[in-house]
This record gives C-alpha cells, sequence and structure tokens, in this order.
C-alpha cells in the first residue's frame, strides 16, 4: 500500500470542472449583484454577504444544496480519487471554496471519506438558516504575511503545516494537483522528490511555466479529468514500485549504495515547461 504519498488537491477546476462560488451565484440568479459588488470588497468577504442576499431573497439551505448537487464533474474524477484512496493515499483538500460548498458536493459524490482533511475557508448555517462563510484566516485580526495568496488564505502556509505534522511519519511523497494562482505558493513549498500537478492552460500553469527555476518539485501537467486519472494513478504506481525495489535491493545486499537504472525508468518523465 502506498502509505508514504500525500495526494493534496485542490478543489474548484480541479475536482470539479467550475468555480463552486460562480456556480451557485449564477445558478439562483445573483450574478450580476455579486459582480457590482466585487470591486468593493476581498472575494471571501463578498461571498458571505452574497450568502446574506440569498437568505434575505427567499433561497433556503436546500435550493443551494440541490444546486450544488448539479455541479459539473468530469466522469473520471471521482474513480480517481477512489483509486488514489484504495491504494492508501493520504488524501487532503486545500482550497479557497468553503467547507459547506465542498463537503456537499462530496457527500453527494459519495466519496468524502476518501479525505482525511479538507482545509477550506469555514461554511456553516448559522440560527436563522443563512449560510456563512468565513476566512480561513482571520486577516481582520493579522495578516498571514504572503504577498503571493489572497487576504484570507495562504495554501502554501497550509501545505507546510501540512508538511510539519506528519514529518515524524517518516519520508512522505507529496502529489499536489490544482489550476488557480492561488496553488502556485505551495508549489513552491514542495521538495525535491514531490510532484506537483499543474491543470495545462490555465493560472497556476502559466506561473510556473515563468518561473520554472523556483520549483524542486517535478512538474506534471493535465488537461481533464481523464489526463488527472491517468498521470496521477501513474505516479502512485511508479512512487510504490520504486520503493519496493529499493526496499528489495537494501534487504538483499546493504553494501549497494545506488539504484539500478529500472527504478529510475519506472518514473514516468517529468513534462518540460517553457522557460
Amino acid at each position: 500500500m502506498a502509505t508514504g504519498i500525500v495526494v493534496v488537491f485542490d478543489f474548484d477546476k480541479t475536482i470539479i470542472d467550475l468555480d463552486s462560488d460562480n456556480w451557485v451565484l449564477d445558478e439562483l440568479g445573483f450574478t450580476d449583484l455579486f459582480n457590482q459588488l466585487l470591486p468593493t470588497m476581498p472575494w471571501n468577504s463578498l461571498m458571505d454577504k452574497m450568502m446574506g442576499e440569498l437568505h434575505a431573497n427567499g433561497k433556503t439551505i436546500q435550493d443551494i444544496e440541490e444546486v450544488l448537487k448539479r455541479v459539473p464533474i468530469h466522469p473520471r474524477i471521482v474513480p480517481a480519487i477512489k483509486s488514489a484512496h484504495a491504494l492508501g493515499c493520504d488524501l487532503r483538500i486545500v482550497s479557497d471554496a468553503n467547507l459547506f460548498f465542498i463537503e456537499t458536493i462530496l457527500n453527494h459524490l459519495g466519496i468524502r471519506g476518501c479525505f482525511s482533511e479538507i482545509n477550506t475557508n469555514p461554511g456553516y448555517v448559522d440560527e436563522n438558516g443563512r449560510l456563512r462563510i468565513l476566512p480561513y484566516h482571520d486577516f481582520h485580526s493579522a495578516s498571514h504575511g504572503c504577498d503571493r495568496c489572497p487576504p484570507n488564505m495562504c495554501k502554501g502556509m497550509v501545505i507546510e503545516r501540512i508538511q510539519a505534522s506528519i514529518s515524524k511519519e517518516g519520508k512522505k511523497r507529496f502529489i499536489y494537483l490544482g489550476d488557480g494562482i492561488g496553488d502556485f505558493c505551495p508549489s513552491l513549498k514542495l521538495k525535491e522528490g514531490d510532484y506537483m500537478m499543474p491543470r495545462k492552460n490555465f493560472p497556476v500553469w502559466d506561473l510556473i511555466c515563468k518561473n520554472r527555476m523556483l520549483l524542486r518539485a517535478e512538474i506534471h501537467e493535465w488537461n481533464d479529468g481523464e489526463d488527472l486519472e491517468r498521470l496521477l494513478l501513474q505516479l502512485i504506481h511508479s512512487i510504490f514500485a520504486a520503493e519496493e525495489s529499493l526496499s528489495q535491493l537494501l534487504s538483499t545486499d546493504c553494501k549497494f549504495q545506488t539504484i539500478p537504472m529500472s527504478v529510475h525508468q519506472a518514473l514516468p518523465q517529468a513534462l518540460s515547461v517553457p522557460q
């Protein structure tokens, strides 16, 4: 079992095929108001305000849930997640969406139990039946200090916390999948031997192309859910096979200090990124 592998997923445009915030507001008819208010406050704060507008206009939590259950998702995403979980990987989510949206969708898809942790903006239903959305980092009291990320969440800090929390469990290999600008900061926290899977022709891919030398992780791009499934499972199996080969080699003769070329060749070739 690939227990030494941690797979971290972004959510919007990675697990699902669009932005969950926009999807809810578009489906419930509040896009114009959102666009009018967007220049006046941070996105996360505006989403909390918009949930208040939905409530004031008679939209219920059930209305929001029904919209979320219709969210588009590529047919190979759920099988990919289930396969990675079955192989023993530790699956986690790091997302700038919110907990209510994410858990509603994952529960509907039957894959909430595949994830050991969801790091995102808190979202809960208050005593009046109104959805509240809070920032992951309380930037009103103190800044997280990262100028690459939005004020409410630095995903790089989340990755560093995860790395620190599992450091005593032995060596772990990280695979990070994402698409947006906010996924660039955590990609810089990945180490040699880790893997970054950016969605090609999305903002994080563009940033990586322009700053390739800043990353230590191998880069493996993907286009859609079919690509994601193929590459993710290929990486997991290759890492596991390489670790097994190394273990067998060392147990057979600990005098060997090098790994046979066949072990290296088992790993999929990192894709080149334009400088």
